[in-house]
């Protein structure tokens, strides 16, 4: 059964809200899903698939006001150029130390770390399908990363399949 693009962008930041809200369960770092409003100026009002925030002096009431540590945006046609663009640099610019920009349509994960004061693409994440293993030698195959860790995190491993499960 294929799942409309609506569905797989729910299962994927679902899926990573998940990640995150079991690993931080008893930590002080707490993870938000969409629909929690963030405040990064006064012009900038944006609502991230998933979000993770460690200082909790910025968690209001009616959302989060200031960088939280991470923020995930799953890609949408309608939102795909504004999230690789105006959003990355006001993110960066207010200090997001890690932020991710995941494509359901090629089961993909792009990791953005803060430094200088620019997010800078440490690595692109791919689940890649059959077909294309197929047309891979053994050591190619071997050689693909299935796994990474958020930076903020040393003991968090992170499996594509995990993010990208439902997802088809």
């Amino acid at each position: 059964m294929s799942h409309s693009p609506f569905a797989n962008h729910f299962y994927a930041a679902g899926n990573i809200y998940s990640i995150f809200q079991h690993y931080l369960k008893g930590k002080s770092c707490i993870p938000f899903q969409d629909g929690f409003e963030l405040y990064l100026t006064d012009k900038d009002h944006f609502r991230p698939d998933m979000m993770v925030v460690c200082n909790p002096g910025i968690i209001k009431n009616d959302g989060v006001h200031g960088a939280p540590d991470l923020v995930v945006e799953v890609l949408s046609p309608s939102t795909m150029k504004r999230d690789r663009t105006y959003k990355k640099d006001i993110y960066a610019q207010c200090g997001v130390k890690e932020y991710w920009l995941v494509d359901t349509n090629n089961k993909s994960v792009e990791q953005y770390l803060l430094q200088d004061g620019q997010l800078v693409l440490q690595e692109i994440y791919t689940i890649y399908p059959d077909f294309m293993l197929n047309k891979m030698t053994e050591e190619e195959r071997a050689s693909l990363i299935t796994e990474f860790k958020c930076s903020l995190y040393d003991d968090l491993v992170i499996t594509l399949e995990d993010i990208f499960e439902r997802v088809n």
